[in-house]
């Protein structure tokens, strides 16, 4: 699945447990008729990639939903879900060396008048 928006949030690596396991965090803002503020969690090596995003950034996230049961002291079943992000892209155009230049609009062109048939030869040869 994939979710695209602007970047409100990037969170700060959080590292938990003995055996270091790493998260980082993001918030999407989707750009739609009601935009949604999506935190899309990435883990363990997939932390780096938000290195070089920053907020405002349009991004498309590729994700998975994980969902997980727990049960509590007191016997209650409780479950859980969470978005984990496994790839990001940019998705504003970067500018290029290589670039062409903008084609002029269609009226910045005048109009031929002065054409006479019997001076014009259709054929190169």
């Amino acid at each position: 699945m994939e979710v695209q928006g602007k970047i409100k949030k990037i969170g700060e690596v959080q590292t938990f447990g003995n055996n270091g396991f790493r998260k980082r965090e993001v918030v999407v803002t989707t750009e739609e008729q009601y935009p949604q503020h999506l935190m899309i969690e990435f883990v363990q090596d997939k932390t780096d990639l938000l290195n070089n995003y920053n907020i405002g950034q349009d991004v498309k996230v590729s994700i998975n939903l994980r969902g997980r049961e727990w049960t509590n002291p007191q016997g209650e079943v409780k479950y859980f879900n969470s978005i984990q992000g496994w790839r990001i892209e940019n998705l504003q155009q970067e500018p290029s060396g290589g670039q062409m230049p903008p084609v002029p609009p269609a009226d910045a062109f005048a109009p031929v008048d002065d054409l006479n048939e019997e001076d014009h030869d259709d054929l190169p040869f």
